[in-house]
């Protein structure tokens, strides 16, 4: 059995294997990181002592043999089996209630309504930012390469319009729905990172956290996506036609069948916010919690982040009712839970690898030696998080393979162990997994093919968008986080 250092190390080599198999071997990220779980268990807790052990046994007692042998194969089959479990037990339907809400969305156009009330709003005096928040909001509750497909036709619209840059649009949406989509809950990568560190039951908490780390990444965003704008243009910046732009707006519009109401439209996102907002103050105001009343009650169950969402969910099918599109329920079920099943898996396996380290020794013996890494601080995160993302692609995959690494004694041990502190480390692992998108990241030629750029101008415009945004996250949690040390 390896420990200490060697197990540390071997570990070290089989993340190098885990990003190689899914980069470079194309292997789905779920058999890769089930895969170096198994082994990591196999090796920390099996491959030497274990058997060992039971060989003495089958020399001196049969009947000892039968009783060990359990408990061996129980030690290394129950970490992989509650560390899979456990999302499906807490997380999972707070993902399918968040996807199924932007499926609504999408589907009725409300997506499209909302974006188009921040332009309303902000358009005529600032086309780039009004773009750049139109995709932050509208990815909270839908995934970016969808927010991106959806939103682009009315960036484009926008374009024609008032003739302002293809670049700097199409990197200001990409900008703010990336910001919102490794950061923000309802998106499945904030919302399982908080569940995996202990903030399932806290979400409201991450959010207004979110909110204010979304700030920095925002503003860096609209100044580069400006600059980029006036150094380089599109095939899109050099086609515009003026006459096109109306019947093209129309068009999109008509598509739906009419927007719909502005209200309920984004009650299905607003609506799990308030409860959820509610139940938490509610909460704190608890200050015996046998004696709270029949209303604190209800409204600590309404703010559960799985009844909340579940009214968001029920939001949404008033949205589908008033729209006329009830027969588009069932499709639009059924094809959310088909794009959330790898999701759910992945994350889920990113568990299974945190649940095997921490009952590993891997824990204990960073523990013992946390000086190694404790001078890194929140930074650890954020490097371990940027590394596997600018490696193999997937901001989700980065993630879930972080918050695993990160989730069990290592958050106690290097200090993170109150809901704020938590939330930052959730906050550095999303700003690592915007570093870099590149060509490995499908979102990557999702923003550069729908925006007429080459790929040598998405690298030069988008990679480095992405870039300027993680780094912009982590100065703002360096800054929040060390505000809080002050303070608490």
């Amino acid at each position: 059995m390896l420990s200490g250092i060697w197990l540390i190390l071997f570990f070290l080599v089989m993340i190098v294997v885990m990003i190689l198999a899914i980069s470079k071997l194309k292997l789905h990220p779920f058999l890769a990181i089930m895969g170096v779980a198994i082994i990591l268990a196999f090796v920390a807790e099996g491959a030497g002592g274990n058997y060992l052990n039971l060989t003495q046994v089958v020399t001196n007692n049969n009947t000892g043999l039968q009783e060990v042998s359990a408990t061996a194969r129980g030690t290394i089959i129950g970490s992989i089996g509650v560390g899979f479990s456990a999302i499906f037990s807490s997380i999972g339907i707070v993902i399918i209630f968040g996807a199924l809400i932007g499926g609504v969305l999408e589907a009725t156009g409300g997506a499209f309504k909302i974006a188009d009330m921040i332009i309303r709003l902000l358009g005529k005096a600032s086309p780039t930012l009004a773009i750049l928040l139109m995709g932050w909001v509208v990815s909270i509750p839908v995934f970016c390469d969808s927010g991106f497909v959806i939103a682009n036709p009315v960036r484009k619209s926008i374009v024609k319009r008032t003739r302002t840059s293809g670049v700097a649009t199409a990197i200001a949406l990409g900008a703010g729905l990336y910001t919102s989509h490794v950061l923000v809950p309802l998106t499945p990568g904030p919302l399982a990172a908080s569940e995996m560190l202990g903030l399932g039951d806290q979400l409201i908490t991450v959010m207004w956290v979110s909110l204010i780390i979304s700030v920095p990444s925002l503003i860096a965003a609209y100044f580069f996506a400006k600059w980029r704008g006036k150094k380089d243009k599109s095939a899109e910046d050099l086609e515009i036609q003026n006459d096109a732009t109306v019947k093209s707006y129309e068009e999109l519009v008509k598509e739906f069948g009419g927007l719909p109401n502005g209200f309920l439209s984004i009650a299905p996102i607003l609506m799990p916010v308030v409860f959820m907002a509610v139940g938490s103050i509610v909460t704190y105001n608890i200050y015996d919690p046998t004696n709270i009343t029949a209303f604190q009650q209800t409204f600590v169950f309404l703010g559960a982040p799985v009844v909340a969402l579940g009214i968001g969910v029920l939001f949404a099918v008033l949205l589908l009712f008033v729209s006329k599109k009830m027969d588009k329920f069932n499709f639009t079920t059924n094809e959310t839970l088909k794009m959330l099943g790898p999701i759910l898996f992945i994350t889920a396996a990113g568990a299974t690898l945190g649940r095997v380290i921490n009952d590993s020794d891997i824990i204990p013996f960073i523990r013992d030696n946390a000086e190694a890494i404790t001078w890194m601080g929140i930074a650890f995160p954020f490097v371990v998080s940027a590394i596997l993302k600018t490696a193999q692609g997937s901001s989700t995959v980065a993630m879930m393979v972080t918050a695993g690494i990160m989730g069990g004694g290592l958050m106690q041990t290097m200090g993170f162990d109150t809901p704020i502190s938590i939330a930052l480390v959730v906050m550095a692992i999303g700003a690592g997994s915007m570093m870099a998108s590149h060509a490995n990241d499908s979102y990557f030629w999702v923003v550069s093919k729908l925006s007429d750029q080459t790929p040598q101008q998405g690298y030069k415009n988008w990679t480095s968008m992405t870039v300027v945004q993680g780094i912009a996250c982590m100065i703002g949690i360096f800054i929040f986080y060390g505000i809080y040390q002050l303070v608490s």
